[in-house]
């Protein structure tokens, strides 16, 4: 049973979002403001937080940031703000997903187990669609066979879920280490944006643009290698590739 914490402050939908639930198994916590949505947070974490952005006592963007200075807690945002540039702001600050009020009470149960279930593999490192989604043509073997990915001064410890430069470790949020594994994993492979949003955000509907800003932050994080050269190369006109 999942944990979800709903930060939201029109009961209505915190009781919609309660009858959605009913039977899924997972138990629902409401907060309808940032205070008592902190209050909550610092006695337990949650497995999902759902979180509005307007909220009455201050901007959700900050609680967001907040946690992801300090969390991997999966963040699914709800709200009303529709534009791109809201919605490019909050998954580049780390949400997990972003939903756009009015909203279909089955669709956003669907996403949150989405979210659960990129959450469990991210603790396992299990992800048997991965394979089966890569073009056929291209499929190589995995960079380890391993726990261990390591490529010109890089470390992937997919074990422990670290990642060192150089011996130096490198912060990563939960999206950017799932993307380093997904590429990592098939050195050389080319993975097209389309296939990179169905593998790391499990089909969430993001833009492109998002996935070029993970991955240039990646890049930025990771630092230039022993050549100069990014792990994560641009294939211009296609997609992203992983090494030589």
């Amino acid at each position: 049973m999942a944990q979800i914490l709903l930060v939201e402050d029109e009961a209505g939908i915190a009781s919609l979002l309660r009858l959605a639930m009913d039977g899924s198994g997972h138990e629902l916590d409401h907060a309808a403001t940032l205070a008592e949505a902190r209050s909550a947070l610092s006695t337990a974490e949650p497995d999902v937080i759902v979180l509005d952005l307007s909220l009455p006592d201050g901007d959700g963007i900050d609680l967001c940031r907040e946690l992801r200075d300090s969390s991997t807690v999966p963040i699914l945002i709800l709200t009303a703000r529709r534009s791109e540039a809201d919605r490019v702001t909050g998954l580049e600050l780390g949400a997990d997903d972003y939903v756009v009020k009015p909203f279909s009470p089955r669709e956003l149960v669907a996403r949150i187990g989405a979210v659960l279930r990129r959450q469990t593999w991210d603790r396992t490192g299990n992800h048997d669609e991965q394979c089966a989604s890569e073009p056929t043509h291209s499929r190589r073997r995995r960079a380890t066979d391993g726990p261990i990915i390591r490529w010109k001064g890089l470390e992937i410890d997919e074990h422990r879920r670290e990642v060192r430069s150089h011996g130096a470790p490198i912060d990563l949020t939960r999206t950017e280490l799932r993307l380093l594994l997904t590429v990592a994993r098939h050195p050389g492979v080319v993975f097209s944006r389309n296939q990179l949003i169905e593998l790391v955000w499990d089909g969430a509907f993001i833009q492109d643009r998002v996935v070029d800003s993970v991955v240039s932050r990646v890049r930025r994080k990771l630092g230039a290698l022993d050549d100069g050269d990014p792990a994560i190369r641009t294939i211009h006109g296609i997609g992203y590739a992983f090494g030589d």
